[in-house]
């Protein structure tokens, strides 16, 4: 029967198998900041290639882009993020720790999207039965305030050329600001969809639970154009294709569900949003948002032309954004360049987006929670991660039985050839038995040991992670074994 699963058993593993360290370590760590380790950057990697796979690779109707970190200033003006992207936060009076208020609810079940400032404001509650999270200090803390979000850097080496600009703290703006180039440039047509995965920067109030809330963080995003009227039907076809994903990937069924957002939760520009959760063990286990699907209407490539159509005042400004009022929006907004003309049906409109919002570090955290298991084997604790085949970091791990009888270049030999096909290990330290256990724990699904009986009939066995069953197999038909298992 598997062991429930703790934060502090996937922590643990994670750092003795060479997945995730604290960053910068050696000098005490930086909070909230982690390193993808040997293992870890080829499980990230893995659910990367899952997640284009399935969003790119396996459409008609889905392009690819990878945008910039650094851009315009302006494209954060119009978004609404350089005004209104902040968490609405109070200060212990007694401790001096700031904590986001909506982190001070009494609500057992934790509302972690980041909403505009002003609606924050409005839902702003009493405080005087909040507990403070560092002290226990009870209704102690300052006037709610706005922090903002966003990391500022400097652009330009001399004073009359620098600009302030920020670390993008999301990923669709660079999407929308592409979206006309898109168009002029490939052959897609309403409806479809332009998607990127890359990094984004929160100065988060609140970080939690080793890689679930970070300030440096990877997404993978779909913005989906499709024509006003037929947003909804899109919208479902979303959700129920990524809550699919992650079953396809190994993701237990009781493990995952959908929570609608409340009205009073939605972003003011959103027509609905529906988040994947999943139950994390934090605590007793949390039900944690893993993705958000959002139908955003028209709402940013609007904001765009109207950003565009205020270019000229940013620059007399010198790059102050606090003095700029976004152009109103023109009567011809139609005819503008984020809008789109369908040549059969001869109308032009500004296509309505849904956005499915996922987080890969997140992801990569519950695959791990997922396929992490405990069992006794023979009187011996067995750790073993069960992962999907596609997002195991080693596909196959090839041993010699024994360091002589020519077993050592056999094997060797088996390594370099089928490491050109897919992620292997070699590994001839230690009792076999040692080796399987090591392998196990990183997830590897395949163990192969050229032993005596290899240079009697060229067969070697095959041993399968999950159910330790083993089989000999010709060296010859190796690779194809491999092949049909691995894509089973």
């Amino acid at each position: 029967m598997a062991k429930l699963t703790k934060l502090d058993d996937i922590v643990s593993l994670c750092k003795r198998r060479g997945f995730i360290f604290q960053s910068s370590e050696i000098y005490g760590g930086l909070a909230s900041c982690y390193d993808y380790g040997p293992l870890g950057v080829e499980l990230k990697n893995n659910v990367k290639k899952a997640w284009w796979k399935s969003v790119v690779q396996m459409r008609d109707d889905v392009v690819g882009l990878d945008c910039s970190i650094l851009m315009h200033p302006m494209v954060w003006k119009s978004s609404g993020h350089a005004d209104k992207f902040a968490d609405l936060i109070a200060e212990c009076k007694k401790c001096n720790t700031r904590t986001r208020v909506d982190h001070l609810t009494d609500h057992t079940e934790e509302h972690t999207e980041h909403i505009d400032i002003d609606t924050a404001m409005a839902k702003s509650q009493d405080l005087s039965n909040k507990v403070c999270p560092n002290c226990g200090a009870v209704g102690q803390f300052t006037e709610p305030m706005p922090f903002k979000l966003m990391f500022e850097t400097q652009m330009g080496a001399n004073v009359d050329d620098s600009m302030t600009m920020h670390l993008r703290p999301e990923t669709a703006q660079g999407i929308f600001a592409n979206f006309r180039n898109v168009l002029d440039t490939t052959r897609v047509r309403i409806p479809f969809g332009i998607a990127q995965i890359g990094k984004s920067f929160r100065n988060e109030v609140t970080t939690k639970a080793f890689i679930f809330r970070t300030r440096e963080f990877e997404q993978a995003e779909l913005e989906f154009f499709c024509e006003p009227g037929t947003d909804e039907q899109w919208f479902e076809h979303w959700k129920e294709a990524r809550f699919n994903w992650y079953l396809e990937l190994g993701l237990k069924k009781e493990n995952l569900h959908f929570r609608e957002h409340d009205a009073d939760e939605l972003a003011h520009y959103a027509k609905g949003c529906v988040d994947v959760e999943y139950k994390f063990p934090f605590g007793s286990g949390d039900w944690q948002e893993l993705e958000g699907i959002a139908n955003r209407t028209d709402f940013d490539l609007r904001q765009h032309q109207r950003g565009m159509r205020t270019l000229n005042k940013w620059y007399e400004s010198k790059g102050d954004m606090t003095k700029i009022e976004l152009a109103d929006e023109a009567e011809e907004y139609l005819k503008g360049p984020l809008s789109y003309f369908d040549d059969q049906k001869k109308q032009r409109y500004i296509p309505y987006v849904i956005e499915p919002s996922a987080g890969i570090d997140r992801s990569a955290l519950a695959f791990l929670v997922d396929a992490y298991d405990e069992e006794e084997v023979r009187g011996e604790t067995r750790n073993l991660l069960r992962f999907h085949h596609a997002l195991a970091p080693v596909k196959a791990a090839i041993f010699p039985l024994v360091k002589k009888d020519g077993m050592p270049e056999i094997a060797t030999n088996i390594y370099n050839d089928l490491k050109k096909y897919f992620n292997c290990f070699y590994d001839q330290k230690g009792a076999v038995g040692r080796r399987y256990r090591r392998q196990d724990e990183a997830g590897t699904p395949f163990c192969i040991t050229v032993d005596g009986q290899t240079k009697e009939d060229n067969t070697v066995t095959v041993r399968q992670r999950d159910s330790m069953e083993q089989t000999r197999v010709s060296t010859d038909q190796l690779l194809g074994h491999l092949r049909v298992k691995l894509e089973a």
